[in-house]
Parts: structure tokens; C-alpha cells; sequence
């Protein structure tokens, strides 16, 4: 059960959704109370991240997420820390919002660090007024605010040392952690700060110019880069608490499905092992939590266990069954989410009939879903790496039956996620939150760490879901299409969610549809069924995209074989002037390539793909070719136009691993397979992930500009798997309907 959710969209729809202000969170605190708690802290500007207040009256129109006080720390020795109201897992947000942000504060680059936000108003996504790391919009809806709350603090600064020295702040200037001034006089941030934390906040600010930026666009190293390649890096499964257990969970083997009976006799002799207790699980479910004193006494003991589950009430999905079912729905009326007139299909020159599946996906980042949670006098604490903390300490104080403000939630470091942190159930935080329960009611008054295993994270829900797409399109000679008759069957991702009244219209999920046509004039028709299915289903990294795009762009190339049109020619003039980013991403990716130019060893062949996606359009060219049967990627050149680039390093990062993730799409083994309701895979030897030896050499060139940026999180992922598909084909004469693929 979802608890006390602010009305939102999903990561990707919101881009679409929110045409309103932020929520209003009110808050309040004497002036005089704050600068006392302050003042005690031994802390400089910022010292209560928590208070996000206004100090003055000409600051109370700003909102908690436009006070500095919630996002620079600045100590007595200089350093500064910055706090990011989103999560890191991965995509660089700690450094790029630090980045930001330190450059209109003109702070010293190599003194300034990052911390994560909690669940409180002042780190709410400043455009959506939800607390939300998804759908790639952490740079680019908090792009303003952080330049805002840099140029802010300096203006602070800046009125502290004219204060000091008596003289007008106009006559000042900032550099790298310094305020300088007439005479040769200078001070440190750090001896200011205190000072400038009791000065009114200017509301309005004036920002730089771009071209006097110093960090914006220059490529940076990580700030957790040496930790994380030290293993010194702490992250939400690292948490270790005074007196703190650790809990695994016994999952049915079908979601939903109830305990028949139990024999814990066996795990409870295990030494280590203090408890075992039946709790209830997502969807309806229970399940039995195997509590000890650390993960592999817990592990053992529930392996000891003997279970019987009733499964008689519940769906049994098959994957099998459900591509008959899939294949015979598509042939069914339903539901138009585009609905240009199919009469020239009956008299094209030139059709082509397809095909396309797509299985279920699990997220299976490198660090396994865990959280822990100690429940305290005042209520509780949780430490999770949660893409979302306000809707999970939400959805916490529910299930521990505590009001909202009670929960404090501790965002942690995370080993990726690509959704699977953000659920709109937040089933794994309310699990957590049963298991403390459950504990504490057996007695035992500690913290619970609730781990999963690998094998639980890829058995455990939230698919990327199946889906099957049927196309017939026909075309003239020249290429031009006629009419695309198109139809995408697979179950919606928010249907049941709070999210469905934004985001499913007409029957029809938007995030299962973002991708089709567009940017191609294309006349299309597209009929969408999303059947239900016991198997819970979630966005998974570039959602609808995963799929849409792959069919639009393999589909292209078909086109342009058929009509012997070489397929970049045939993407720019299907572009024509409307789509300059696209152009200028394939354009450049075509440059850097070498493409049509350079030849290529014997048994090679080019692969092109072009795709948008969170407002950021990637292109690849790709050099492939087909060993023992088997599909190589050699290499893949990128063409990136995401606006301004505020860290290149980043982005080349992010369009890296994005393309080995969508490279893991094409390997044999790549789906998620059901037999009789059991998933059939459960760890990366059946469910495999691409390895470095099957990784591409790449280069990844990015369009300057210096409008701002958009996200880069996800676009990367979709244009590979069609590129390397396109590429392929060109080699065997045969389109690749399937992913993973099969060439036999």
C-alpha cells in the first residue's frame, strides 16, 4: 500500500506531465532560533541543511529548495560541501551538481565535496516538487537552481567582506575560494562564512556568462572516483549499526503466492540465527524473514528451510503461453494511440511485414536492493539507496504506522539501479519496514539490515515487461512511406500505479509508446493492447524506448535496403531541416567514424542508428561483424547533442554504459524467461551481462553548445542494440527480429 504520495509522474512521463510550480512546503523557524543553533553548530554557511528556512523577509518568498542554507557548507578551513538532492548510483550527479554549483560560488574545485540530501522539502526536484532521481533530470532540472544557490552564497560571501572591510561589495571580486579586495586585501570563504550565514538571501542574483565559466564543460574527475576505485566507497549494503542484524527473506517462488505451512526447525538451530518470522510481502504475498547476526548464517538458515506454498489463487505466467497470447491480441481492434488512414497500404509498390519480441528484463545492478532501518523512541530511521526518499519515507511511516515527519531517511551511496530504486510501491523499503516489526515484536530491539541476494534481485519482479510489436508498411521506390500500420502489445508499467490517471490515456501507457515515429514524418497507425499479467513490471533504464527503438530504426534500414538508399542518406532527408540535433549527432558520429570513407577489414560492416530520448539525442556508428555464428561489436562511434556539456567526462562515461547495457540486450541468455509462474534464471550465469571481452572500442564526440543541458543518463542505451542489428543485417541479408538475438 502506497501512504501519503504528492500527486507525480513517473521518471520518464514527467517531462510531459508537470506544467505546474513546484509543490509549497511550508516552513518555519525564528530567525533568532536558527542563527542560535547555527552558531553552536562549529559549522559555517549551511550549518542545518535540514532548516531550508528563509532568514529574512526578503528571502521568504524563496522556497526550500532555493536556500543555501540546505546545500553549501562552507567549514573554517575553506572546504565546502555540497549537498545533491538526488541519489548517486553511478551517473556522476555528486560531481556534475557540485560542479555547478561551485562555479558561480567560485569555490576552489580541489576543496569542495558532496554529500546526499535526505527525504525533506528542500531536496525535492525543484521543477516536479517530488523527490525523484530518474528519467535523466537531474542535471537538467536542477541546472538553475544549483547556479542559483552558488551565485546566492557568493553574494553572501561578497556582503560579508564589504561588511568587513567597509567598503562597497562592487568593488569586490571572487576567485577559487577567496574574496578579494581593493589594496591587496583577500579572505579565505572559510573565515567569512560564518558572517555571511546571517545575512539576508538575495532573491534574485545575477548569474555568469557562460563564456567566463571555469568548470562548466571541462572535463573532471569524478569526486567518489578514487574511493570507489580503492574500495573504499561505502554503500547502502556496507551500513553497519551498533547491535545490527541482518535479515534475508524467503520469496514464493510465484508472485503472490501464500505460505501452506513451515518448518523453520532446522534454520533455528543454525548458530547465529535469532529469529524466524512470517511477514507479509508485496502483491499479497508472505513470505518467512531468516534474522541473524550476519548475511551467511541468515542465508544458511534459509536455504534449512522447508516451505510449502499455496499457489492455487495466483496466476502462473508462462512466457511461452504469453507470446501465443501476445501474437493473438495484436490481431485484435484496440486501443489508437496514432491514427493516420491505411488506405495506401493496399496499393504500395514495396511492403514489408514484421515481427518484433522483446522479453522480460530484470535491472540487476552490481549492488542487490538492501535496506536497513532501526526503529528509534521518536519513530525511525532508514539508510537506503533510494531514487526516491520522500515517497519511500513515505511509504515507511505507513507500514510502521508513524507519521511522515517521524521517519528520517539517511539517502545512501548506490551500486546502480536503472529504476529499480524508484518503485512506486516501494516494496522493498515496506518490506524492510516488516521485517523491523516483526523483530521488534519478537523482542529483539536492534537494527535490520534486509539484504537480498543476487539470486533474489534478478527473481525478484519489477521486469522490464515483454513485449511484442507487429508493423506492415508500405512505400514507394523512392522510399517514401505510404502508411505504417503498427501494433505494440505488452503490459503497461504505471496501470494500478498513483501515476495512472497522468500518464495512461485511451487505454494507452505513454511511457510504453514514447519513441514510436517520432522525429520521422512518418503517416502511422499504432494500435496498443496492454494485457494484464502476474509478473510486476517496472521502467527500466530509457523505458519505452528499449524497445521502440530498436523497431523504428532496424525498420528504417529495411526500407533503405529495399529502395538501395544508403541509410544515413536516408535518415537525413527523412529528417530534413525540423530535426537539426538529430543531424548534428549523426552527422558528427558519421565524421568521426570514418563511415563511407574508411574501409573496413573483410567480414566487416557499418551500423547506424539514431534515436532521442529524456531530450538528449545520441547516434552511433557501429563496425560489426559475425564469428562461429556468432555477432561481434568492434566498435562504436557516438554523436552526443545533449546542449551544454557541464562534464564531458560524465557524459562519455554515461554514453559508455549505457551502450554496454544495451550491447547486454543483444547476448544470448539476455531475457527473462518463465515456466509454469517460476522465473527460470536467477544469477549472471544464466542471466548474462556483456563482459569486457565482449566490450567495443568507442568514441564518443559530443555537438557544442551552450543551451542547457538536458539529461544523459538513459539515451545512450537505445540506438546500440538496432545500430549493431543494422550492421548485421547488412552482412547476412537478414533483418534481426528478436533480442537477444538469434542468427540461426
Amino acid at each position: 500500500m502506497l501512504h501519503h504520495i504528492e500527486p507525480a509522474d513517473l521518471p520518464r512521463a514527467l517531462a510531459h506531465l508537470m506544467a505546474r510550480e513546484p509543490a509549497e512546503v511550508p516552513t518555519a523557524l525564528p530567525r533568532r532560533s536558527f542563527l542560535k543553533l547555527a552558531g553552536a553548530s562549529g559549522l559555517a554557511l549551511g550549518a542545518f541543511p535540514q532548516l531550508a528556512l528563509a532568514q529574512d523577509k526578503t528571502a521568504e518568498a524563496l522556497k526550500p529548495s532555493q536556500q543555501p542554507s540546505a546545500f553549501v557548507r562552507i567549514a573554517p578551513s575553506g572546504e565546502v560541501t555540497v549537498t545533491v538532492n538526488r541519489l548517486e548510483f553511478g551517473q556522476g550527479v555528486m560531481t556534475g551538481l557540485a560542479m555547478i554549483l561551485a562555479e558561480e560560488l567560485d569555490a576552489d574545485w580541489s576543496r569542495v565535496r558532496a554529500e546526499h540530501g535526505t527525504g525533506e522539502a528542500a531536496y525535492a526536484d525543484p521543477q516536479f516538487g517530488i523527490h525523484l532521481t530518474g528519467g535523466s533530470n537531474s542535471i537538467k532540472n536542477s541546472y538553475t537552481q544549483y547556479r542559483e544557490l552558488g551565485a546566492r552564497a557568493r553574494a553572501m560571501l561578497l556582503s560579508a567582506a564589504a561588511a568587513r572591510w567597509k567598503v562597497d561589495a562592487a568593488q569586490l571580486r571572487t576567485r577559487a575560494g577567496q574574496v578579494l579586495g581593493p589594496a591587496g586585501r583577500k579572505a579565505s570563504y572559510g573565515e567569512l562564512a560564518e558572517a555571511a550565514m546571517r545575512l539576508p538571501v538575495p532573491t534574485t542574483v545575477t548569474l555568469k556568462d557562460p563564456k567566463d565559466f571555469r568548470l562548466i564543460g571541462k572535463a573532471t574527475s569524478r569526486l567518489d572516483a578514487r574511493d570507489k576505485s580503492r574500495g573504499r566507497q561505502d554503500f547502502g549494503i556496507d551500513v553497519r549499526l551498533p547491535g545490527q542484524l541482518t535479515a534475508v527473506v524467503a520469496r514464493p517462488p510465484v508472485f503472490g503466492a501464500r505460505l501452506a505451512a513451515v518448518d523453520d526447525s532446522a534454520a533455528r538451530a543454525i548458530k547465529g540465527v535469532k529469529a524466524v518470522l512470517r511477514i507479509p510481502l508485496d502483491r499479497g504475498a508472505e513470505g518467512v524473514a531468516v534474522v541473524a547476526d550476519g548475511y551467511w548464517p541468515a542465508k544458511q538458515a534459509r536455504d534449512a528451510l522447508k516451505l510449502q506454498w499455496d499457489t492455487s489463487k495466483v496466476e502462473k505466467p508462462d512466457s511461452e503461453r504469453l507470446l501465443a497470447q501476445y501474437r493473438a491480441l495484436a490481431g485484435q481492434p484496440g486501443p489508437k494511440a496514432m491514427d493516420a488512414d491505411m488506405a495506401p497500404l493496399a496499393n504500395a509498390p514495396h511492403t514489408i511485414e514484421a515481427e518484433f519480441v522483446f522479453p522480460f528484463l530484470a535491472h540487476a545492478p552490481m549492488e542487490p536492493l538492501n535496506c536497513t532501518v532501526a526503529l528509534t523512541p521518536a519513530g525511525a530511521e532508514l539508510w537506503v539507496g533510494s531514487q526516491s526518499p520522500g515517497l519511500d519515507g513515505a511509504a515507511a511511516a505507513g507500514a510502521l504506522g508513524l507519521k511522515p515527519e517521524q521517519v528520517k531517511m539517511h539517502v545512501q551511496m548506490a551500486g546502480g539501479g536503472f529504476g529499480r530504486r524508484f518503485v512506486s510501491t516501494s516494496e522493498y523499503v515496506i518490506e524492510a519496514c516488516e521485517v523491523a516489526k516483526a523483530v521488534r515484536a519478537a523482542g529483539l530491539n536492534v537494527p535490520v539490515r534486509t539484504l537480498w541476494s543476487r539470486e533474489d534481485d534478478i527473481k525478484g519482479g519489477y521486469y522490464r515487461p515483454l513485449h511484442l510489436h507487429r508493423a506492415r508498411i508500405g512505400f514507394d521506390a523512392s522510399g517514401n512511406v505510404l502508411a505504417w500500420d503498427h501494433v505494440l502489445v505488452g503490459q503497461s508499467i504505471l496501470s494500478g500505479s498513483v501515476f495512472e490517471q497522468y500518464q495512461v490515456k485511451n487505454g494507452i501507457d505513454a511511457t510504453a509508446t514514447e519513441g514510436m515515429r517520432e522525429p520521422y514524418p512518418l503517416p502511422m497507425r499504432l494500435t496498443v493492447h496492454h494485457p494484464k499479467v502476474n509478473v510486476p513490471v517496472l521502467w527500466w533504464r530509457s523505458v519505452g524506448s528499449t524497445h521502440t527503438a530498436y523497431v523504428m530504426e532496424t525498420l528504417l534500414d529495411d526500407i533503405a535496403r529495399a529502395t538501395k538508399q544508403d541509410p544515413v542518406a536516408y535518415r537525413m532527408r527523412l529528417l530534413g531541416d525540423q530535426h537539426p540535433r538529430h543531424r548534428a549527432a549523426l552527422q558528427l558520429a558519421v565524421d568521426q567514424s570514418g563511415y563511407g570513407k574508411q574501409p573496413l577489414p573483410a567480414g566487416r560492416a557499418w551500423g547506424v542508428a539514431v534515436h532521442e530520448s529524456f531530450s538528449s539525442v545520441v547516434a552511433y556508428v557501429v563496425e560489426a561483424s559475425v564469428k562461429d555464428g556468432n555477432p561481434v561489436l568492434h566498435r562504436v562511434t557516438a554523436g552526443v547533442h545533449c546542449n551544454l556539456a557541464v562534464n564531458p567526462r560524465s557524459i562519455e562515461a554515461q554514453v559508455q554504459g549505457a551502450a554496454v547495457m544495451g550491447l547486454s540486450m543483444c547476448l544470448p541468455g539476455a531475457a527473462i524467461t518463465f515456466k509454469d509462474g517460476e522465473v527460470q534464471q536467477s544469477n549472471f550465469g544464466d542471466y548474462p551481462v556483456a563482459r569486457i571481452t565482449d566490450a567495443p572500442a568507442f568514441a564518443v564526440h559530443i555537438v557544442p553548445s551552450a543551451d542547457a543541458p538536458t539529461g544523459m543518463g538513459e539515451p545512450g542505451l537505445p540506438p546500440l542494440a538496432p545500430a549493431f542489428a543494422n550492421a548485421i543485417a547488412q552482412l547476412t541479408g537478414k533483418p534481426l527480429r528478436e533480442l537477444p538475438f538469434k542468427l540461426g
